[in-house]
């Protein structure tokens, strides 16, 4: 039977309070005091009364992780599950609890379902000291509401309000990189296949696209751009509208899009990287084990959700920091077979 507070109080020779300060990491307790109550916790293997320890000290440890994704994405797409890694081993290194919150992007009367429940009995009920958010669309109401109620959140992702902290990769840079290694192989008629249109991710992945066939001079092509869904049937989809237009390339926005173009060229009869090259943007380990491998721009997705939550608990115990804090990562371009070779 585990021991109670009052015994370890005893054993330690010290008061039932004077072990709830240390417990709860109270300022006032002297270090030769402190180091004997924490011998004697360590020795019986005693456990603070979550529920208590919550109470007393307005922190429960528990982080969220909200991720307004139809559940079916996460669990197909291999980009969360490396994310979620991520997030939940920094949680682990600082002696965090997870709690994984999973929402469809299904409308109820002009609101997202299952958030209004999240905030009533979580959010504004303070069971979590602050959450981490990823992959929501840029209209979605999880934000003012975090930020009116002033709950500590950092988004894995860019959000350009002037209170949100984030975490998030150069993605300008990275499309860019992957346009731009088209264009050394010579190909003009490059296609990109965009993500959704709402999130800050694709459009950025769509400027990049953009510079760099400007710097090139060459024209943009309307016809050669199809918004996709970060998922492979949007790939494919988007890839068969693109194919009357005949381009030679195309840039997806995400491995898992690139993934379905290689589906529709294959359906088409074209060969890739013969007939039409093809790169991605992400490097999630399917994109080496596709035929052919794909190549693709690499972003730290685990490192994302690791700095996403170092930032979140840094700005839960250290409150009065002030100032908003940002993290750009950098991206990297992985070359596989899916491109071919140099023709010019």
């Amino acid at each position: 039977m585990p021991p109670t507070l009052e015994e370890v109080a005893k054993l330690a020779g010290v008061s039932r309070s004077t072990v709830s300060r240390v417990v709860n990491q109270h300022p006032h307790v002297r270090p030769e005091v402190r180091e004997r109550v924490w011998e004697v916790i360590r020795q019986t293997g005693y456990q603070p009364h979550a529920a208590a320890r919550s109470l007393a000290t307005r922190y429960t440890r528990v982080i969220g992780l909200i991720i307004p994704q139809a559940v079916t994405t996460l669990f197909t797409d291999p980009y969360f599950p490396v994310l979620m890694r991520g997030v939940a081993d920094a949680c682990n290194a600082h002696n965090y609890h997870l709690m994984l919150s999973l929402f469809s992007h299904r409308r109820v009367r002009d609101s997202y379902a299952g958030q209004d429940l999240l905030y009533r009995q979580l959010l504004r009920g303070r069971y979590l000291d602050g959450v981490v958010v990823s992959s929501a669309p840029l209209d979605d109401p999880i934000f003012p509401r975090l930020l009116e109620d002033n709950v500590p959140f950092v988004i894995v992702g860019r959000y350009p309000h002037e209170r949100a902290n984030y975490v998030d990769v150069d993605n300008v840079v990275g499309a860019r990189m992957a346009v731009e290694h088209l264009l050394r192989l010579g190909h003009e008629r490059i296609a990109t296949i965009t993500g959704p249109l709402n999130m800050f991710a694709a459009q950025d992945r769509l400027e990049g696209y953009r510079q760099a066939l400007a710097a090139r001079g060459i024209p943009l092509d309307e016809r050669l751009i199809a918004e996709g869904d970060f998922a492979e049937q949007g790939g494919r989809t988007a890839m068969q509208r693109l194919l009357p237009h005949q381009p030679t390339a195309v840039f997806a926005a995400s491995d898992m899009m690139a993934v379905g173009a290689l589906k529709a060229l294959r359906e088409a009869g074209l060969r890739v990287p013969e007939d039409v090259a093809v790169v991605g943007f992400d490097d999630v380990p399917l994109a080496s084990m596709v035929d052919p491998p794909l190549t693709t721009v690499r972003q730290p997705i685990e490192q994302l959700g690791s700095m996403a939550v170092e930032l979140l608990i840094s700005l839960l115990e250290n409150p009065n920091t002030g100032g908003v804090h940002r993290v750009v990562l950098p991206t990297e371009l992985v070359i596989r077979a899916s491109c071919g070779v140099r023709v010019q």
